[in-house]
């Protein structure tokens, strides 16, 4: 590829949301942008190739991965946006619900790099952004399963990157704030609620609608893509807005009962 030519992404995840956003960012910015969804969608009006995919199936992950290659000829940057959130006490989910939630989130995100690896080894270039969050840096009550499955997207990102740098190809991970995007689509509900979590889950749910109304527009996290994608030396991670910033910071510099404290005032929970 020539420093004239625009590059090749493929974005998961990309019918709404960040996925959309991000794609759409990119697309602004010379590359061509080939978008995922579960169920088939038209492409978009300002040039984004819509293909379906479903990050939990390795023939599907592959045949995407193939298409592209086909219609392009090669991949320079995979954003791995697609996920989902579950809401609830910890152990209100089935080891069965947590093991979905981490076939997606996790094992999706695996799926889709070691499908994209071999052909930017060949190309001797190429970047992967993984799309983690705040949670995959605090502990987050009522959100554990979710969290676990960001925390592990940072261990794996960060690890992998220091495989695959001597191949060309750098791994980097953006980590959102909270980010106004569409709660009901994204969320899913305990499999097995019990009744002692009934009035605090209520609450954290209408905590989570709170927030997300005030929190960044999915452009801001867009714009950090496009930072990561972008960089010739590229960070580890990338912070995206300024509450994903703050946390970042306090969990890093600042005493952990003081976090821990905080965490518990933030959440509306007694000491």
């Amino acid at each position: 590829m020539s420093k004239t030519e625009p590059g090749v992404a493929l974005v998961t995840g990309a019918s709404s949301g960040i996925g959309l956003v991000t794609a759409q960012a990119l697309k602004r910015d010379g590359y061509r942008v080939f978008g995922t969804s579960r169920k088939p969608m038209p492409d978009t009006a300002d040039g984004i190739t819509m293909l379906v995919c479903d990050v939990i199936d390795d023939a599907s992950v592959q045949g995407v991965v193939d298409e592209v290659l086909r219609r392009a000829g090669r991949i320079d940057l995979l954003v791995n946006n697609a996920g989902i959130g579950l809401l609830g006490g910890a152990e209100e989910s089935t080891a069965a619900q947590a093991k979905a939630v981490f076939d997606v989130n996790v094992f999706g995100i695996i799926r889709m790099t070691n499908a994209v690896l071999p052909v930017m080894r060949r190309q001797r270039r190429g970047r992967i952004v993984n799309l983690s969050s705040i949670l995959g840096l605090i502990p987050a009550p009522f959100n554990a399963l979710y969290a676990s499955t960001k925390h592990a997207i940072e261990g794996y990102s960060e690890s992998l990157d220091h495989e695959v740098r001597t191949q060309g190809i750098r791994i980097v991970v953006v980590e959102p704030g909270v980010t106004r995007t569409s709660f009901e689509e994204n969320i899913t509900r305990p499999d097995r609620p019990l009744a002692i979590y009934d009035a605090v889950r209520a609450d954290a749910e209408k905590l989570m609608r709170e927030i997300v109304a005030k929190g960044d527009a999915p452009e801001v996290v867009a714009r950090e893509v496009l930072r990561a994608a972008k960089a010739a030396s590229p960070k580890r991670r990338y912070t995206a807005g300024k509450t994903a910033g703050q946390v970042r910071f306090m969990r890093r510099f600042l005493p952990e009962s003081f976090v821990d404290k905080n965490l518990r005032k933030f959440n509306r929970l007694p000491d």
